[in-house]
């Protein structure tokens, strides 16, 4: 077990937004997000996270599944450090993520979360 005290963990809510062109936006970007958020994560900022989907896409095959938002798990010093790094998401800037719908909150755990990659 570390000696390191761990830092307050935040979750994200980020919808998408919904017109038209939302999904082909996601799309566009996905690959770049996820290469950021993947520095994210061996950095131990993003400690758990994925798109939300809708029912519909449970079974689906990849290509078909449609998604509605992000849901994230972060690590940080304070809610607007959180707020920060969201904010300068490529799915953030790109309006991929609804602005006016991110809700980031304060999360007391009942689970514990993965490891940081090593």
């Amino acid at each position: 077990m570390s000696s390191t005290p761990s830092l307050p963990n935040f979750v994200v809510w980020a919808p998408d937004y919904t017109d038209e062109g939302a999904l082909e936006r996601r799309l566009a970007v996905r690959p770049a997000h996820l290469e950021n958020a993947k520095k994210l994560i061996n950095q131990g900022i993003i400690r758990v996270g994925g798109g939300l989907l809708t029912p519909e896409s449970v079974d689906a095959a990849a290509a078909d599944m449609k998604f509605v938002g992000s849901c994230l798990i972060y690590e940080g010093k304070t809610i607007d450090a959180v707020r920060k790094i969201v904010e300068e998401d490529l799915y953030y800037t790109a309006d991929v993520w609804d602005k006016e719908k991110i809700v980031i909150l304060p999360i007391a755990l009942a689970t514990g979360l993965p490891p940081v990659p090593s």
